[in-house]
């Protein structure tokens, strides 16, 4: 598995792609209340940021059990606007990787609801991308987080935005391995290539 840190302020790249991941307050997708990012170098280490985001509404029952964050846990952190100033400007040179399309959906919502300008993100789904490596997974629990955590041995905390950002970005690594391929040929995009590096061989 490859090597990782966690940093305390977003990396500078540039970077072959970045696996995105949030969570939010309740069911409003635009709740975004943790933003977790994995960025993933030529030598395919892993760099880890992740800040708390202050979603200015109230948390939900159910998601705060699922995630542990709550109105006190984010009473001090950045508003959504405050925390996409910081981080648009890295993911807009980067091809982007979520598990699912629920995090592109939430960014964009978040942006309609701050009256942002929509952001030119460029974004693979590492889902589509685990099922092209092991489609045996299929009807065997599937190829989300939790089940590919078992079957490809990963360890991360579900449910943490920065680890499952890791996660996601390990999926696809480990995906590249199996097939021998790099992510932007898997998921069959050329968008932004000049940061999708090639894959380093032995």
């Amino acid at each position: 598995m490859s090597a990782y840190s966690t940093v305390t302020t977003p990396p500078k790249g540039p970077f072959r792609f970045i696996a995105l991941d949030v969570e939010t307050a309740s069911r409003d997708s635009a709740s975004i209340c943790q933003i977790g990012i994995a960025c993933v170098r030529r030598d395919n280490h892993i760099k880890t940021y992740t800040t708390y985001v202050n979603p200015e509404q109230s948390f939900a029952p159910f998601n705060t059990e699922l995630h542990g964050i709550d109105a006190a846990t984010v009473a001090s952190a950045p508003s959504f606007p405050e925390a996409w100033e910081m981080l648009k400007p890295l993911l807009q040179l980067h091809h982007l990787v979520q598990h699912s399309s629920f995090d592109s959906r939430a960014i964009e919502a978040a942006c309609r609801a701050y009256r942002l300008p929509n952001a030119d993100l460029s974004w693979s789904d590492s889902v589509k991308i685990a099922r092209k490596a092991w489609p045996e997974f299929k009807g065997n629990g599937g190829h989300g987080l939790g089940n590919l955590k078992q079957e490809l041995r990963l360890s991360f905390q579900h449910h943490d935005a920065g680890e499952d950002a890791r996660a996601a970005a390990q999926v696809v690594l480990l995906a590249e391995r199996r097939l021998g391929q790099s992510f932007d040929l898997i998921s069959g995009t050329a968008r932004k290539t000049q940061f999708a590096l090639p894959l380093d061989r032995p």
